[in-house]
């Protein structure tokens, strides 16, 4: 790839970039379309939610990461994608007119093992806020091409034709998270994603070649245009909200509806396999555990497993997550 190298890095350096003035209308604007908390969309509404006041979605803090992280680390160049996300924390929610900056430290450098052409890696990132306040870190690993190696030649890709989903109609009911069962796998539905939707997303949260333009990816190692991996990530969330606004309606005919707090973080996301324009992936979340927390009466963390698969059956995409929810009806 031009412009960014294996080669440039080096084991304890580190790299600063910023800032980025994140507004108002840029937060509300994504969670309308990824993350429609109430949190996130109007001041007023959240003020009787587990926050309190209006703040950016955590999904929407890792774009912004990854768009400073390709104009700074990146040196506004394209690397070859990552293999995923070992950790991620949200340590302080994201607010309007916050200015943030990032610090990238390189912990290793290796040659791949199978691909002489690149190596990987690995690094650790702090994004803080105008108040040099931690917002959020990050361990992640990144492939880079060897600057004098011979690159291997791109894979032979087969657009598929976008499919005619159906938005499904079942409905399951919500349960306090003291009282969920744990192993309980929820069917989140399928997207597909588009030419036009991959590089709107690129644009504004990951501008590298392979997300923004179909010839140019077609010269890359992927070999044709292919979403960014927080568009997937972000799309997992806009699937949860899809499906549990069915499971809100469902829910409430019988009773109270357990609150959704934010999330503190996640960690082993991988991306497995690329997904391209014209793909359609099914997502899925299983809650793997739950407990009550101390510090929140009445509310429990939630651990939860998420996956999607394309329209070939292949798995493309995971992580184990985590999230506040009610533990139990309020007096």
């Amino acid at each position: 790839m031009p412009g960014i190298a294996f080669e440039d890095f080096t084991p304890g350096a580190v790299i600063e970039g910023g800032p980025l003035t994140v507004t108002r209308d840029e937060i509300v604007a994504f969670a309308a379309e990824f993350d429609p908390q109430p949190f996130h969309l109007d001041e007023a509404a959240a003020e009787a939610t587990f926050v309190g006041h209006l703040i950016g979605s955590g999904w929407q803090s890792a774009g912004f990461g990854m768009r400073l992280l390709q104009k700074h680390v990146f040196r506004g160049a394209t690397s070859m994608g990552s293999p995923g996300i070992l950790q991620l924390r949200w340590l302080r929610p994201v607010l309007p007119n916050d200015a943030l900056r990032i610090a990238v430290t390189v912990e290793s450098c290796r040659v791949s093992n199978s691909k002489p052409d690149r190596g990987f890696v690995r690094f650790g990132m702090t994004m803080l806020n105008g108040r040099d306040e931690t917002v959020m870190t990050q361990a992640f690993s990144v492939m880079f091409a060897r600057r004098d190696a011979t690159p291997l030649p791109p894979r032979s890709v087969s657009l598929a034709e976008p499919a005619r989903l159906v938005e499904g109609t079942d409905a399951e009911r919500i349960n306090f998270l003291g009282s969920a069962p744990i192993g309980t796998t929820r069917d989140l539905g399928g997207h597909v994603f588009t030419s036009e939707a991959i590089v709107a997303f690129a644009r504004a949260y990951d501008p590298q070649a392979f997300h923004l333009d179909p010839g140019l990816a077609r010269e890359t190692h992927f070999g044709a245009l292919c979403a960014s991996g927080w568009h997937t990530a972000a799309v997992w969330m806009k699937r949860l909200h899809i499906t549990r606004a069915r499971d809100i309606a469902h829910t409430e005919r019988s009773g109270p509806v357990p609150q959704l707090g934010p999330s503190p973080g996640f960690r082993d996301m991988r991306w497995l396999a690329p997904v391209y324009a014209g793909d359609t992936l099914r997502y899925s979340c299983t809650l793997t555990a739950a407990r009550r927390t101390a510090t929140r009466p009445g509310w429990g963390l939630a651990t939860h497993h998420n996956t999607a698969v394309n329209q070939h059956g292949t798995k493309v995409f995971e992580f184990t997550g985590s999230v506040f929810i009610q533990w139990e009806p309020t007096a």
